[in-house]
């Protein structure tokens, strides 16, 4: 697997709290946005992302964005 899965076509909003987070990259989680060890099968991994004070955050769905883990609107423009 070289292509994440499309997990949904918009971002996961979220209200944060301060810590590190695996966010999902392979699109496979059932715990979306977050990893729960599905990439394992394949060569995608997950990104941490260390969240410094409490704060609403877009984490990406679509797994294409610029801005992993974020999202950057990438989602607009899938086919």
């Amino acid at each position: 697997m070289s292509e994440p899965k499309i997990a949904q076509r918009f971002p996961y909003v979220r209200e944060m709290e301060p810590g590190n987070y695996w966010w999902c990259a392979c699109g496979l989680s059932s715990k979306q946005p977050f990893c729960n060890g599905s990439h394992k099968v394949t060569d995608i991994k997950p990104i941490l992302a260390k969240i410094d004070e409490k704060r609403t955050v877009a984490w990406c769905g679509c797994k294409r964005s610029d801005n992993k883990p974020f999202c950057d609107g990438t989602h607009r423009n899938l086919e």
